[in-house]
């Protein structure tokens, strides 16, 4: 029974530190409720596209009679926004799974046309909207952030998000295991480490040379958090399985799992990759170092 639980309870932790990760990353839509002629709409505003797809702004407003405006420019450059009227579209879904499973077959909306970025590009944007109560901006004081990736093959991906997931619940459950002196802890540490250089260090760099052209961006080459926070990770687990070979010392083990569940649930993309416009180079994370200095030189 009590392996149950913790099989159970690792499962929950997992999948919560998954939903925490999924819905504080900086890609994830930024969510706005807006009353448009008296009804409340959701509105998810895009921080995220891959530059094979269509390059639009979105806002899941049904009312014919609303006219939108959007207003974006390079994002942390000194450019003049850039105006782009948004249309009432429809848009068939041709996917299988959303047809069948979810019923959903088409996408409509008001639609606003950006200008597709190098990978690692980002553009800041707000938009205005008229309705029968008069025009207001939204967004305008703390714009959103759209950044552009290239696409990821679904091969790829699915792979990644499904061993690295594994990687956190064997993880878990590893760690709870060893808190209760439980032989098995030894034997899902090995399984743990194993996925997490399956799905960490070696699919990872995969997705990121899709996404963003370079296979590796963490230390030594660069400040990329996902990277680094993988790695400091795996080094970890790989102490906690070297040090549990001849004897059994479980306190390492779990110091791994709670290290692993940290940095699980830091969002992905977080001092991640962003294009340079200056240089017209793609840098990784750097930013925030150059914050670290200024600020250090305003407190001198």
């Amino acid at each position: 029974m009590k392996k149950f639980l913790l099989w159970f309870l690792s499962f929950i932790i997992t999948v919560c530190a998954a939903y925490y990760q999924r819905k504080t990353g900086p890609t994830y839509p930024r969510i706005v409720k807006l009353e448009v002629n008296g009804k409340i709409n959701t509105l998810k505003l895009v921080r995220s596209l891959s530059t094979n797809e269509r390059p639009e702004v979105r806002l899941a407003i049904m009312d014919t009679s609303v006219r939108a405006k959007l207003f974006y420019k390079r994002s942390k450059s000194a450019d003049a926004y850039t105006e782009s009227n948004f249309t009432y579209k429809i848009y068939p879904v041709h996917s299988p799974f959303l047809n069948k499973v979810f019923g959903i077959t088409e996408e409509k909306g008001l639609f606003a046309p950006v200008p597709v970025q190098p990978v690692a590009g980002k553009l800041e944007y707000y938009f205005e909207l008229t309705d029968s109560h008069g025009t207001r901006s939204v967004s305008k004081e703390n714009p959103v952030v759209v950044r552009f990736k290239g696409d990821v093959p679904a091969s790829v991906l699915i792979p990644h998000i499904l061993i690295m997931f594994l990687a956190m619940f064997f993880s878990t459950l590893a760690g709870l295991m060893g808190l209760f002196r439980l032989p098995e802890f030894k034997k899902y540490s090995v399984w743990t480490l194993v996925l997490l250089i399956i799905g960490g260090i070696i699919l990872g760099p995969v997705v990121q040379k899709f996404a963003f052209g370079e296979f590796w961006t963490g230390v030594p080459f660069g400040w990329d958090l996902t990277d680094n926070k993988t790695l400091i990770a795996a080094l970890f687990w790989i102490l906690a399985v070297v040090m549990n070979r001849k004897r059994e010392t479980p306190l390492y083990t779990i110091l791994a799992a709670i290290v692993l569940l940290l940095v699980f649930s830091i969002p992905h993309s977080v001092l991640g990759s962003e294009f340079n416009y200056k240089s017209g180079q793609v840098s990784q994370g750097l930013i925030f170092i150059f914050s670290l200095k200024i600020f250090k030189k305003k407190l001198n």
